[in-house]
């Protein structure tokens, strides 16, 4: 029998929806506030969520990527009384069901529930025996890239054309290598075109090859890289940057995969799967008119957007071990070991080169760390440590100066202006750090690490409790990205 949660702070809501799933004959449980409809989650399976935004404790779209990361994760239906279309857009690509607004019709509710849960039973289905995909070099367990690892597996069963997208270093190309590894072209080519160094004199000749004599040079016939892609995949790397002027030359042949080389009278076809990638937003460029609209249709059947790193912190840690082992591997010496302050160091930086970045920095380690058995956060390249250690400073900085008054004079007080120390006052006096501090650790102090965690947890709490849990102010008081944030309740096992 079908469950269903609906997380409202509005009771005529939560007692409409009651009704309606009463009469359908399912279960139905209500929430008032986000967190209480996470702890509802983590309790018991559900199959779909309304979900309001304007929540008591915060924006319900928030609390998606909660909702995402939980076992068999329910379908979401966004139930709300804002009519924002930015909202829908969010919450559409934050990967729910559908953007009701209230008041909506019942009808168009059961409507929408029915074919939420038609969706679910069928995606279950399909699940019982998942594809298994051949993941080699490819790094990551986090919700957002199990969703682009779901991506994959759609694209690959298919002939569809593939458009990637993502900031540099996330790894579209070996995104595209996956989905023609599991393909069924996998025993032919992946032939890579770099769209960037294509200009228009080359372009026709690099692609569609040219015959013997069809100008100065060409002493030979030569097969084009559409030609040598037969059976296989075409990979258009960059294609962002390809000129206007040559867009035109790529429509006829993406669509009917038919073209004529240099100085020949014959069309030839060739059979080949396209995956192109980019690191720019083509709408954004079409909307300019820098890029064709006609060209995007053909590039753009199935979508997937790489996160970046940034997003998907959990990735850090197995990403830096398996390069890691890599590395030690390809050099010919035993594995290295991690202290925790590596892995700590990894996760305070923001990686805007994302993983290619990280990996650059590992090898730097590597290197650093010669014949050591083991990777401290002092191996890790020199730029990389002041950065975060000035970070750090100016955020503690900032902190220790708030609500101070006036700076403390420099140097020696005058003999007349010293005073005799100041006896202590009662307990109750104390700073409200020491009480903080002793109301967490009791008489008996613990070791230091775990001292560290618990004025982590303590620290989340209060941030939590003194903004209502509203993220924005969160970040802003704290210093922390949203993505360090996330990681941090995620490892505190805290909601919002």
């Amino acid at each position: 029998m079908p469950n269903i949660l609906v997380i409202d702070d509005d009771q005529h809501i939560c007692e409409t929806i009651q009704s309606l799933i009463a009469r359908l004959n399912y279960q139905c449980s209500t929430a008032n506030t986000i967190a209480a409809g996470l702890k509802a989650l983590q309790e018991q399976p559900f199959d779909v969520v309304f979900l309001d935004i304007r929540l008591p404790d915060g924006n319900g779209l928030n609390a998606l990527p909660h909702i995402r990361s939980t076992k068999d994760a329910p379908e979401v239906i966004i139930l709300t009384g804002e009519g924002d279309p930015d909202g829908a857009e969010l919450a559409i690509q934050g990967g729910v069901w559908d953007f009701l607004v209230k008041p909506t019709p019942i009808k168009q509710t059961t409507l929408t529930l029915k074919r939420a849960l038609q969706y679910r039973e069928e995606k279950q289905n399909k699940s019982a025996a998942p594809m298994v995909l051949d993941l080699e070099n490819v790094i990551g367990s986090s919700a957002a890239m199990r969703d682009c690892f779901n991506l994959v597996a759609q694209a690959a069963i298919t002939d569809a054309n593939v458009l990637i997208t993502g900031e540099t270093g996330t790894g579209k190309e070996l995104t595209a290598r996956t989905v023609h590894a599991n393909s069924l072209r996998r025993d032919n080519r992946f032939v890579v075109v770099d769209c960037a160094s294509l200009t228009e004199t080359l372009v026709e000749s690099t692609l569609f090859g040219h015959r013997k004599g069809a100008f100065t040079g060409a002493q030979q016939d030569q097969d084009g890289l559409v030609k040598v892609a037969d059976k296989g995949t075409l990979f258009l790397d960059e294609v962002g940057e390809m000129p206007l002027s040559i867009q035109k030359a790529f429509l006829r042949f993406l669509q009917e995969r038919v073209f004529r080389p240099v100085g020949g009278t014959q069309e030839i076809k060739s059979d080949f799967r396209l995956i192109s990638a980019t690191n720019k937003n083509l709408d954004e460029m079409v909307e300019r008119g820098e890029f064709r609209k006609d060209l995007l249709f053909r590039l753009k059947t199935m979508h997937i957007e790489l996160p970046p790193l940034r997003q998907r912190c959990e990735d850090v840690k197995p990403l830096a071990m398996f390069y890691i082992n890599r590395l030690c591997e390809q050099y010919g010496v035993p594995n290295k070991g991690f202290s925790s302050d590596f892995f700590a160091m990894l996760a305070n930086h923001d990686w805007p080169g994302n993983v290619r970045e990280l990996f650059n920095v590992l090898e730097r380690a590597f290197v650093a760390s010669g014949m050591e058995s083991m990777l401290y956060a002092m191996h890790l390249p020199q730029d990389l440590r002041i950065k975060l250690a000035k970070a750090n400073l100016t955020r503690n900085g900032a902190c220790s100066g708030a609500g101070m008054g006036p700076a403390a004079p420099r140097g020696p007080l005058p003999a007349e202006k010293r005073q005799a120390p100041q006896p202590q006052g009662p307990v109750s006096e104390k700073t409200d750090m020491t009480a903080l501090a002793e109301s967490v650790l009791g008489d008996e102090l613990p070791e230091m690490k775990d001292f560290k965690n618990m004025m982590e947890r303590k620290y989340i709490e209060m941030l939590i409790n003194q903004t209502q849990g509203n993220v924005q102010e969160i970040i802003r008081r704290s210093g922390l990205s949203r993505s360090h944030f996330y990681a941090l309740l995620k490892k505190n096992n805290i909601s919002l």
